[in-house]
């Protein structure tokens, strides 16, 4: 049986080696469940993945833009320059998942959540609907300027060298966080609870970012004593 047979026929697919593939016109619109399958430049663009699941699968260069992953899950796996322009993924989940470089621009990123994933370098500056979710992630280097935080509670996060200007953290939470040698330019911080969050040695260009934000006194004392002040 040839890989476009399978597919046809079969919605649990495993170990399939289905790498440099243009899928899109290959895949019955239900979805499907790929298990640690090879889908590395997978053309999947435009492709309707409505509530499929990749778990454990390599991506890496995978184009799914403009792709309908509507409530699609995303387990493990993945891989570097993922593509999801345009794409649709409300209530979608990533977890654990390695989106390092992927660019999500335009995309619809409404209820979605991502839990564990290493996103350095990562796009999603210009994304649409409600915000999206952060946990336990690492966006050293990402690019997310104009994202939306409000009132979120965010844990574990590394935003190290992001570009986090024009975020809106209003009334957020951030425990077990890094924001070193970001970019805050029109970045609001107020009423943000960063008595958790690691800043580093904030240059004054920096503090004056982070005005409005609530920090403890000994990140205070260390911010002080880095400009030749003794706190005492």
């Amino acid at each position: 049986m040839d890989v476009t047979e399978l597919l046809a026929t079969q919605r649990d697919v495993e170990g399939l080696d289905l790498s440099e593939m243009a899928l899109t016109d290959v895949l019955a619109a239900e979805p499907y469940r790929f298990v640690n399958c090879d889908l590395r430049r997978a053309d999947l663009s435009e492709a309707v993945l409505v509530g499929c699941v990749f778990d454990r699968c390599a991506l890496d260069g995978a184009d799914f833009r403009g792709a309908d992953l509507d409530g699609a899950r995303f387990d493990g796996g993945g891989g570097a320059d993922l593509r999801f322009l345009n794409a649709e993924l409300t209530d979608a989940v990533f977890v654990n998942a390695d989106l390092s470089s992927a660019r999500f621009g335009n995309a619809l990123l409404t209820d979605v959540s991502f839990t564990g994933c290493r996103m350095i370098g990562a796009t999603l500056t210009g994304t649409r609907g409600t915000p999206f979710t952060l946990s336990r992630s690492n966006l050293t280097l990402a690019d997310v300027s104009g994202c939306s935080f409000r009132k979120q509670e965010i844990e574990g996060v590394r935003f190290d060298e992001a570009n986090l200007s024009g975020c809106d953290f209003t009334d957020a939470v951030l425990t077990d966080c890094r924001i070193i040698r970001a970019r805050l330019v029109n970045t609001t911080f107020t009423r943000t609870d960063l008595r958790g969050t690691d800043l580093g040695q904030p240059d004054d260009r920096d503090l004056r970012s982070l005005a409005g934000a609530v920090i403890t006194s000994g990140q205070a004392a260390a911010i002080l004593t880095d400009r030749g002040l003794t706190v005492l």
